[in-house]
């Protein structure tokens, strides 16, 4: 068994194993279904804990994993050292040279309201609650993804410690092929201790959502699948059908109820941004109207997801370009009066933005395809061992002529039988091989 005393001598944050107090709530994350069982827990609280973390753990040969704030978390993590780095949260930003600075542990409603304090924003996810870092190594699909393209493309650098315990700079000029990765690649490259992140000129959108009732999710399913196809590049929408429990912390409104929720974003005046949701208003008879001018600090309101912790499982792909007989085949497994164990069932409009890399290249994986699929069963955990994958797995053979060759990493969530594609082409997953190589050639992060 491994003796970590000499670890604690050599970092001012703290080092747990699973007997001591803390342990559990130091490696617990925002999806309570999942429950760590590492062999020790570092709490880093500077960049140079998680660089000798590192270099302590290369030497006794033992795997590293991180977490955050634990949003992405699928599966237990068994064995090892887990660093966590969510006391490395500050957050500055330079109002002149339109860049956040973003500690390895903050959340994105940091950075989104030190940005609007000075007129500016990040893009940011549809839950300001995620962790920014986690998420851009993802790429990063949000709300604006069709305006502003993968949140991964505004960032400028990163402070990151590999896997040789060595904390290094990745940007366009200092370790490019790192930065590259960094920017799409996820996992396998070292952990990131701070990020720099572009911001935009963004004081207001026109946004929110509509919601729509039951006797009315085919017909509002159907109408946005035909406007999407020709949808302004400068909106993103989304629909999702929800199964709402009758439970107390749901809005009485929507509890015990079956809807559909169509979320609109424009970034713009909202004038014109009122012009461009004309047709989607005119779907069907709204049934809670939250569409409408919105504060840039209040983004997260779009999609309004849940910011406790709790159990929940997910899984998702993409798609190419779908039409009627995809409405058909998808509604057959979410529609009205479907009994399913899938609390959740989203759509997500891509293209636009999304399909142009940056200059210089990244290894963010989907941008060809057209709509992102997603599915989510919460709050029973009994679900989610066979229910919920069992559940899943027949939307993707339902839908598989539409799925796209190539995955996203941060929205595959579970991987299932039927849910086909990568989460890159195999040129980006050649050369990221070759970049997990050079900066981990201890394999310390596999």
């Amino acid at each position: 068994m491994t003796e970590f005393s000499s670890l604690r001598t050599r970092i001012s944050g703290i080092v747990l194993k699973p007997a001591d107090p803390g342990f559990a709530d130091e490696a617990s994350g925002f999806n309570l279904a999942v429950q760590h069982r590492a062999d020790a827990v570092v709490a880093a609280a500077t960049p140079g804990d998680v660089a000798e973390t590192i270099a302590f753990a290369r030497a006794a040969g033992l795997p590293v994993r991180v977490q955050s704030t634990g949003h992405g978390a699928e599966a237990p993590i068994v064995g090892g050292i887990l660093v966590t780095t969510g006391r490395l949260d500050g957050v500055s930003v330079d109002r002149d040279a339109r860049i956040a600075t973003v500690g390895a542990g903050a959340r994105w409603a940091s950075v989104v309201d030190a940005a609007a304090n000075v007129g500016l924003a990040p893009i940011a996810g549809s839950s300001t609650n995620v962790g920014v870092v986690g998420y851009l190594l993802g790429g990063g699909l949000g709300p604006l993804a069709r305006s502003h393209g993968f949140s991964s493309d505004y960032v400028r650098g990163f402070t990151v410690a590999t896997g040789t315990g060595v904390l290094v700079e990745a940007t366009a000029e200092e370790n490019p092929e790192l930065y590259w990765a960094l920017r799409g690649g996820k996992t396998g490259l070292g952990i990131v201790t701070e990020v720099r992140v572009g911001l935009v000129e963004l004081d207001a959108l026109y946004a929110g959502s509509l919601v729509f009732a039951e006797e009315h999710i085919e017909a509002v399913a159907r109408a946005w699948a035909d406007w999407t196809s020709t949808a302004p590049g400068e909106v993103t929408t989304s629909i999702a059908i929800f199964r709402f429990p009758d439970l107390e912390f749901i809005p009485e409104p929507v509890r015990s109820r079956t809807v559909l929720s169509l979320r609109f974003a424009y970034p713009g005046a909202a004038a014109q941004g009122e012009r461009l949701a004309a047709a989607v208003r005119a779907f069907a008879p709204v049934y809670l109207d939250m569409l409408g001018e919105l504060p840039a600090r209040d983004v997260a309101l779009i999609h309004n997801d849940p910011t406790d912790p709790g159990p929940g499982w997910a899984t998702g792909a993409l798609l190419g370009a779908i039409d009627q007989d995809f409405v058909t085949a998808w509604l057959a497994e979410f529609g009205s009066g479907v009994d399913t164990p899938l609390m959740i069932g989203e759509l997500r409009h891509l293209g636009g933005a999304v399909k142009t890399d940056v200059p210089e290249g990244s290894a963010a994986g989907g941008r060809p395809a057209d709509y992102s699929l997603g599915m989510i069963s919460a709050p029973n955990p009994a679900l989610f061992a066979e229910a919920a994958p069992a559940a899943a797995s027949r939307v993707y053979a339902a839908v598989a002529r539409w799925l796209s060759p190539e995955l996203n990493t941060s929205l595959r969530g579970v991987e299932l039988v039927g849910q086909t594609g990568s989460p890159w082409s195999p040129q980006t997953l050649a050369r990221l091989t070759e970049v997990r190589a050079q900066y981990d050639p201890d394999r310390v992060f596999a």
